[in-house]
């Protein structure tokens, strides 16, 4: 049986985009995406949001530049091999066609459940209103934030409300950028 994980790079103030749903200002540094690409290593799945989705498609065109760092590179050839669930009503297609990945109109819990129960690795939920319901009912065994030492004022929150549980720091790091890395397990 797999881990359900959501992933967010929020802003101090809660937010993962800006009003504009602009997401420049998360873009990591090197050290911040190093730490991404060592915790990539157990995730086997990716569910997606149509915004996110937007934002990290572009991962599947760094192998072919060679203006990335290797941190960069590394990431996307990680990301390009992980499957990934799109879950978009709008979206009639989308640009990658890794086995096991693939567009989704719509994702129930119980879906959910039986992708994370046959998972040998970390299933990963990106995009708030994408996991909004798994975190609300308490399905999201862990939180990995990563907070950007920005305020954005308003925007799209990082947590949904009505989301109530418990969780434990189980693992925290500062970056050099001072970016801050935290992580939360289900108690």
């Amino acid at each position: 049986m797999g881990m359900l994980n959501y992933a967010a790079t929020i802003s101090l103030d809660g937010y993962v985009a800006n009003s504009n749903a602009d997401f420049q200002w998360a873009a990591p540094s090197d050290e911040v995406l190093a730490h991404h690409l060592q915790r990539m290593h157990q995730v086997t799945t990716q569910i997606l949001g149509r915004r996110v989705y937007g934002l990290m498609k572009h991962w599947s065109t760094v192998c072919e530049q060679a203006a990335h760092s290797t941190a960069a590179t590394e990431f996307a050839q990680r990301w390009v091999a992980i499957d990934k669930i799109v879950v978009s009503n709008t979206l009639s297609k989308v640009d990658f066609s890794a086995n096991g990945s693939r567009l989704v109109r719509e994702l129930t819990l119980s879906d959910i459940r039986h992708m994370v129960a046959r998972s040998h690795g970390v299933t990963q939920i990106f995009g708030p209103t994408t996991a909004a319901e798994a975190l609300r009912t308490g399905m999201v065994d862990r939180l990995e934030l990563f907070i950007v030492p920005v305020m954005l004022g308003q925007g799209r929150r990082a947590l949904p409300e009505g989301a109530y549980r418990k969780m434990k720091l189980t693992q925290q790091q500062v970056f050099d950028d001072g970016t801050v890395f935290l992580q939360y397990d289900r108690t």
